[in-house]
């Protein structure tokens, strides 16, 4: 038995329009993504710039007045450096007649510079406790803080109280901090001084397990014996007052770089600092007063009990190697001994001297060191002063710099944003006033009872209808141009549709008994082909086009011919209506067409630079379409490149306010973000075609030079920067002054709203769809955004789109009660 495979039929190979369509469906999606991933990147950098001058994420409670009953005496009592062994507290003072000058809070782009000049300049050494949110935009300062030979400290990343904070935050706190240093200047630290401490006898029961957890991380906490209260600005005699230590104790001394205005500071640090050497003193910082406090107990044969006191929790303990803890901070790397000096906290000599202890025994011991007075030996001991420091290597110092990119991105980028936005919003408001005046001024003019285009005029006219599949919007339409009170003649362009639309055109035309109808099939090659082949066949000098889902009321095409009474007149717009607006979607696209696109023209057409006939109401001179060429297929919005076209052969374009046609609006909004999609492609790719006639004389010259500036400003870059306009809102809404930040963005609602009314009074509509405003702001004005982004990244990676054609219900008919 023979079985037969049946043959099967070749496949048809893809049209040029359906390879292209295909092209573009795969293109589309990558681009809506790259579009939300760039405004999700600049609201990044946004919360970035924000948590950097704690505005995201900040903290302004200070505690204040809390028991101190669970903080151990000899912590109270002790001296302001505060380690911690197998969980006991070891404190250290500051070695006699030595000072070790302490700054916080910085660095400031003002002030520490001068710091530092004024330490180089007396060959005195500082210990800076360094705010990471600070370090992170300023890292030049501190790396030339670092390369100077001064020490540097943790001072918290955006300078909260942590004793309110979770141990996540305070975790990253330190680990943010540390990264800034890495990155800004290759180190990490073990120093440590909470924002608003100040003695140890402040120490209370929330703060002191926070010292106690950091201690087991490794850290040294830093604390004052001497504050200088500078941040008050006493004046200079006081700040130098309080800022000096009695008899011949030695000092951790307060000042303070950032934080406010320190010009007091900067005047009061070099009388000061000459002032304690006079009287003996000598300068050194926190590793290095750590580090003479070892060399004297060496000195005097107790270094090994030392550790051993260390170990048992005593008061006096020291520890060996600049008081670095048993172990580096978790947050930063571990380093080999050449690179963090020291050994093993609380064993004593035993591990022999590192780098340290030879130069703490050589110079540190002796407290007379450097002829300037250091106690330290010459500033050249760097070892010793910078103790605390270690070398960031590995990911720490990747993630460092990156962090340090990351916020000079934000640091540029978010200060042109704000000027950016501000041009913006002016520029905006300014054309909402420029629009109401104009619009007045042309209902005004246009309303006069003795305002005329010229003769009326009366001929007959032809109404092309360019249709593409519209079974359910034909009828509709031919039954509305039936009812025409100025003669036409009507040409259906079937632009080869398979749903049967020419037939049903035929049978609508004999059933309303319009023998003034023709219909012609064409195999489909767009609309822009259909509207060129219903010119070629019109048999009147004035052309009228409307979209197959457009309806027309019964004087619609006598209005709309009128100004062709000017002989100066080739094309004028007539005024679009959305029939479905009984919806959501369509109640928003109702209050666009009115405001966004009514309001505009009317602007538009006293300027005389009318960007666009919309393609459901539009009437030409037949003379004017065949000059500049017909109909184009360069371009997907082909109704915004012929009006430019018009303007460049010197005829004028204005509109009708009384030629009323109504329009089926998009129903879903992956249909809306389709048209819309084409719509701002298209008049991307026309404005661009037009772009010589920047520099054309005459007509052509007035819209290049008047109409394109406005269109590119307002249709193209202040809709693609508006979303950031309710970034920034929102943002302030949460993180700065949620109660101004609202009554801001009511205020603009408030002049949108008017404007809006006003438009809405020009064209005589109903007042209550302006109550779906509010919501179309927060919803549908994103979507219009992100469409716009889409288009404009579209047209920048040089995508191409094809013609779209939007699914219809045929609902839209003349309203009932149109005359």
């Amino acid at each position: 038995m023979t079985t037969t495979t049946p043959s099967r039929g070749r496949r048809r190979a893809p049209t040029r329009m359906e390879r292209a369509a295909g092209k573009a469906s795969a293109l589309q999606r990558p681009r809506v993504i790259l579009a939300l991933l760039l405004l999700l990147g600049l609201t990044c950098v946004m919360l970035l710039d924000g948590y950097l001058r704690a505005e995201v994420g900040g903290d302004e409670r200070v505690r204040d007045g809390a028991s101190a009953s669970k903080v151990p005496d000899k912590v109270l009592n002790g001296g302001p450096i505060l380690t911690f062994r197998n969980g006991k507290p070891v404190t250290q003072t500051i070695p006699k007649k030595t000072i070790v000058l302490t700054f916080d809070d910085g660095p400031n782009p003002t002030y520490t510079p001068t710091v530092l000049k004024i330490l180089k300049k007396y060959d005195v050494p500082g210990t800076f406790f360094l705010v990471g949110s600070m370090v992170s935009r300023y890292p030049s300062i501190v790396k030339q803080m670092v390369a100077q030979g001064e020490e540097v400290g943790i001072h918290t990343f955006t300078h909260v109280d942590l004793s309110y904070q979770s141990d996540a935050r305070i975790k990253r706190e330190m680990e943010q901090t540390q990264l800034a240093l890495a990155g800004a200047a290759g180190i990490t630290t073990t120093l440590f001084r909470a924002p608003y401490s100040s003695e140890t006898d402040a120490i209370d029961n929330y703060s002191y397990p926070v010292y106690k957890k950091l201690g087991a991380s490794g850290y040294t906490s830093v604390f004052v014996d001497t504050d200088s209260d500078d941040w008050k600005q006493p004046g200079v005699a006081k700040i130098i007052k309080w800022a000096t230590p009695s008899g011949t104790s030695g000092s951790s001394v307060l000042f303070h770089d950032a934080g406010g205005v320190r010009s007091q500071t900067m005047k009061a640090l070099p009388t000061y600092i000459e002032k304690m050497k006079a009287k003996g003193y000598t300068f050194t910082t926190v590793s290095g007063a750590i580090a003479k406090n070892n060399a004297a107990e060496r000195a005097s044969g107790t270094g090994a009990g030392a550790g051993a006191g260390a170990a048992a929790g005593t008061s006096t303990g020291t520890v060996e190697a600049g008081a670095q803890p048993s172990a580096a901070p978790s947050t930063a790397p571990s380093t080999a001994p050449s690179a963090a000096p020291g050994g093993t906290a609380g064993t004593g000599a035993g591990n022999g001297q590192t780098p340290v202890d030879s130069a703490a025994a050589a110079g540190g011991a002796g407290g007379t060191g450097g002829a300037n007075g250091n106690g330290n030996g010459a500033r050249n001991g760097t070892s010793v002063l910078q103790g605390a420091h270690r070398e960031a290597t590995g990911m720490t110092l990747y993630e460092g710099k990156a962090l340090i990119y990351a916020v000079a991105v934000a640091e540029w980028v978010v200060p042109g944003l704000a000027a950016g936005l501000t041009v913006v919003g002016v520029a905006v408001m300014s054309r909402f006033g420029m629009m109401l005046i104009l619009a007045r001024r042309h209902y005004r003019q246009r309303n006069k009872r003795r305002f005329s285009w010229g003769p009326t005029v009366t001929r007959p006219v032809t109404v092309i209808v360019p249709a593409y599949n519209e079974k359910e919007c034909i009828a509709n339409t031919l039954e509305s141009l039936a009812k025409s009170t100025h003669p036409i003649e009507v040409i259906v362009v079937d632009d080869g549709s398979s749903d049967g639309t020419s037939e049903i055109a035929r049978e609508a035309a004999r059933s309303f008994g319009m023998t003034n109808v023709r219909v012609i099939r064409q195999e489909n090659a767009g609309k822009p082909a259909a509207l060129n082949n219903g010119v070629r066949s019109a048999s009147y000098d004035i052309v009228v086009m409307m979209d197959g889902d457009t309806v027309f009321e019964p004087d619609t095409v006598r209005h709309l011919v009128q100004p062709f009474a000017d002989p100066e007149v080739g094309a004028v717009a007539g005024n679009a209506k959305v029939g479905n607006r009984n919806t959501i979607i369509g109640a928003w696209q109702h209050i666009e067409y009115v405001m966004g696109f009514n309001l505009d023209r009317r602007m538009y057409d006293l300027l005389r630079c009318m960007p666009t006939i919309p393609g459901a109401i539009g009437a030409f001179r037949r003379e004017a379409v065949l000059q500049v060429g017909g109909m184009s297929e360069d371009t997907l919005a082909e109704d915004t490149d012929i009006t430019i076209a018009m303007h460049r052969e010197g005829w004028r374009v204005v509109y009708q306010e009384h030629a009323k046609a109504w329009t089926e609006a998009p129903a879903s909004l992956k249909q809306l973000w389709s048209q819309r999609y084409r719509w701002s492609y298209g008049t991307m790719q026309a404005l661009w075609k037009h772009r010589k006639s920047l520099t054309d004389k005459g007509p052509s010259g007035r819209f290049g030079r008047v109409g394109m500036p406005l269109v590119v400003i307002f249709q193209i870059i202040t809709p693609v920067f508006a979303p950031l306009i309710d970034v920034f809102t929102v943002y302030s809404m949460i993180f700065v002054d949620f109660w101004a930040s609202l009554a801001m963005w009511f205020a603009v609602l408030g002049i949108q709203l008017l404007c809006a009314a006003y438009a809405f009074r020009l064209d005589r509509e109903k007042y209550r769809y302006l109550l779906m405003m509010p919501l179309q702001q927060l919803a549908y004005r994103q979507m219009m955004y992100l469409v716009l982004i889409h288009s404009s990244i579209t047209a920048l990676t040089g995508g191409r789109l094809r013609w779209q054609k939007l699914k219809r219900t045929g609902e839209v008919g003349t309203p009932a009660g149109a005359s």
